[in-house]
């Protein structure tokens, strides 16, 4: 399987929020959003890189976790690598690999962060839609095997080009910590 690179263009999101507003304005290149993407992540010591982030104790905002469900059974966090702007997973806060092994508790919860996400990404990003969905096994696409995730990205028409089928690499317009903040802003109140 080819690598797919990503490359961070944090500073056109100004650019591209207002290209869709009709307004067209220079777009600076601030450093900092230029500074590249997340370090990258230390061995995992449990053998799951997402056991290893819900334990690792740092904040939420490092993490870039969004939400936590009440009863700390699901959480949902961005992708470190996204697919899109936005690009959030749900996942059980248990190491649970399949499906059909999550508790009722755990389905229900992560029913409702999936509702809540999406109302989310709304909110925040107005896509023309929204892919929800989880990659069950290797074979499926899936990058984390061994414990459950679901996805959810906003999308837009056009939103694929070039780069993806040409250089194995995706432009994003902005950087986790901006998705981070549009998408807790926008998060629905329980």
């Amino acid at each position: 399987m080819a690598h797919l690179d990503h490359i961070w263009a944090g500073w056109r999101s100004e650019f591209v929020t207002g290209a869709a507003s009709g307004a067209h304005g220079g777009a600076g290149l601030p450093a900092a959003e230029l500074a590249g993407t997340p370090g990258a992540a230390a061995q995992a010591s449990s053998g799951c890189v997402f056991c290893d982030i819900l334990a690792s104790g740092l904040p939420d905002e490092e993490l870039n976790i969004v939400w936590r469900h009440p009863s700390a059974e699901v959480v949902v966090i961005l992708n470190a690598y996204p697919y899109t702007s936005g690009h959030l997973m749900a996942m059980p806060s248990r190491h649970v690999g399949e499906l059909e092994q999550l508790s009722p508790g755990e389905a229900s919860a992560m029913w409702e962060a999936m509702t809540l996400g999406v109302k989310a990404l709304k909110a925040a990003y107005d896509p023309g839609g929204i892919n929800i969905g989880a990659n069950l096994g290797r074979a499926a696409g899936a990058g984390v095997p061994g414990h459950f995730h679901m996805h959810m990205l906003p999308r837009w028409m056009g939103d694929t080009n070039f780069m993806t089928a040409v250089a194995d690499a995706r432009v994003l317009p902005e950087a986790l910590s901006e998705s981070r903040r549009k998408l807790l802003g926008a998060w629905p109140q329980l």
